[in-house]
This record gives structure tokens, C-alpha cells and sequence, in this order.
């Protein structure tokens, strides 16, 4: 398999009824929203779907786009989605040592990853939306 020059990714903002995030303990990077890498032939919101539903065990439905985070110098670009959960109860994966719902106050404070913190506040305040952020 070649490595593909650009690579897009796809996340979740999960909030439940209580107004909580979802948020995985990934392996490297620690408390995080839910996404990964969107596959040949998958679209965006196929590929949030699908990524949160392996890492955390929810099923969820996109709500909106909110936008997109562009690391130039390893040539990701991220794209950030708002969806609800639908089903299923939090189930750890390979890639999820941990996984629930956590007040935004204490969300916050847990994730400590690069620009991850912003990008759940970006997508939380509709006035930033669509967003795009290179970096």
C-alpha cells in the first residue's frame, strides 16, 4: 500500500441529552473526541460515523459540518463534525482504552492534546462556524 500524500480525517462533538461530550482514551494522545483516517470510496460523514462507532461503541447521526483544521506541514486535513448519539453504550476498542460522557467543564480539562481543546470549543459556538484553521 502507497501512503497517500494528503490524508483526511473526520471527528465528533458527540453531546447527549445531558449535554455531555464523548470523549476515548486513545493509546497516544490521550482523552480525545472520537475519528480517524476516511477511507477510498467513504464520504465524510461516513466516515465520522463509522470511526465513532469502532472507537467508542455509539452510533451516531451528523447534526452539521462545523469545520475543518489543516496541519500543512504533515499535509492532514481535519474535518470537525457536531452529531448525536443514536445507540449503542460505550465500548472500549484497540484504539479507546477508556470511553463516556463528561461535562464540557470537565471535558476541558481532560483533553490536553495539541489544539484538540480548541477544537471542541470551535465547534461548540456556532459564531466560529464554519471554521478553518491552518496550522
Amino acid at each position: 500500500m502507497t501512503i497517500p500524500k494528503h490524508i483526511v480525517s473526520a471527528a465528533a462533538i458527540v453531546l447527549n441529552e445531558k449535554n455531555e461530550i464523548l470523549l476515548i482514551k486513545g493509546p497516544r494522545r490521550g482523552w480525545e473526541m472520537p475519528g480517524g483516517q476516511v477511507e477510498e470510496g467513504e464520504s465524510l460523514e461516513e466516515a465520522v460515523v463509522r470511526e465513532t462507532k469502532e472507537e467508542s461503541g455509539i452510533e451516531v447521526e451528523v447534526i452539521k459540518f462545523c469545520g475543518i483544521y489543516q496541519n500543512v506541514s504533515n499535509s492532514i486535513c481535519n474535518t470537525l463534525f457536531l452529531a448525536k448519539p443514536m445507540g449503542g453504550k460505550p465500548t472500549t476498542s484497540s484504539e479507546s482504552l477508556e470511553v463516556g460522557y463528561f461535562s464540557l467543564e470537565q471535558a476541558q480539562k481532560m483533553v490536553t492534546w495539541g489544539n484538540f481543546k480548541q477544537r471542541i470549543t470551535y465547534c461548540l459556538d456556532e459564531d466560529t462556524q464554519p471554521f478553518f484553521v491552518p496550522f
